[in-house]
């Protein structure tokens, strides 16, 4: 089952991982956008299931900044009011944040470069599968027949789909042990209006690692969506039989957030 993840879109989740001690952080942003200008930004994480303030700052003549001590590495969320706009790494370092009309970019540490890499790559694939319905129309315009424009470009799809879940699986993989391997895996899994169990997930989880595991919203999602398969069998979690079918939501406050927010310039006009 492939993890959509243009539904979120590019749903990615707020979590704070104790991973090491971090000291301080910094923060320097710039923006093209002139409407951000004289507006208010947040970083948001979440404590306690419930989303905090972590910093806030004003946007003055394109120019914002960030600083303060912190004692973990976490994976924060920019804000502008109530929307959230693009994930942040906060980890020791000079970290550079640059939003303009076409992308939003975060750089200048370890953790922060390569979860951006891993962006533009999803996102490249994201196009080429957006590309396809320029192709159907173009196709069609030509007079090819439409049983032969599906066969086509379903087998484009499912090509890109398949190196979809590939990068995603492989990049939680490869961080298991770091605050962005439990990130990537909320975005791709918070998106759902329950916790499930999707092939991609249970390959994941063979795989993991006890500190993935035992990370709160894992290890919460994972028992719950295991929970969810039993229910909708018609069985409680112990195996007894139940009438009720009914999946239930998880006891985790509601975290998606995007990985970037492409509509950013259009929503502070």
């Amino acid at each position: 089952m492939k993890t959509n993840m243009k539904k979120i879109p590019y749903v990615l989740a707020l979590l704070a991982v104790i991973t090491s001690c971090a000291g301080s952080y910094n923060v320097q942003g710039s923006s093209s956008v002139s409407a951000l200008d004289g507006s208010k930004l947040y970083l948001k994480a979440v404590k306690n299931n419930e989303l905090k303030n972590i910093d806030s700052c004003d946007v003055v003549h394109g120019q914002f900044h960030f600083n303060g001590v912190l004692d973990t590495v976490r994976m924060v969320n920019l804000f502008m009011d109530d929307e959230s706009i693009m994930p942040v790494v906060l980890e020791a370092g000079e970290i550079t944040i640059r939003i303009d009309n076409a992308s939003q970019k975060v750089g200048g540490t370890p953790l922060n470069d390569k979860l951006y890499e891993f962006i533009d790559k999803h996102n490249q694939l994201d196009n080429q599968m957006n590309e396809l319905a320029h192709k159907q129309s173009q196709m069609m315009l030509d007079g090819i027949d439409e049983a032969t424009i599906n066969e086509k470009l379903s087998i484009e799809a499912a090509k890109i789909a398949k190196e979809e879940d590939q990068l995603v699986t492989s990049f939680i993989v490869d961080n298991f042990d770091n605050v962005l391997g439990p990130g990537v895996f909320m975005m791709i899994t918070s998106g759902y209006r329950y916790p499930i169990l999707t092939p991609q997930i249970e390959d994941i989880m063979s795989k993991a690692t006890d500190k993935f595991k035992n990370n709160p919203y894992v290890s919460d999602y994972y028992k719950t969506a295991t929970e969810n398969e039993a229910r909708m069998q018609g069985l409680d979690p112990d195996g007894t039989p139940n009438a009720t079918k009914e999946p239930v939501a998880t006891g985790n406050v509601d975290m998606t957030a995007p990985f970037a927010n492409k509509e950013v310039a259009d929503s502070v006009k």
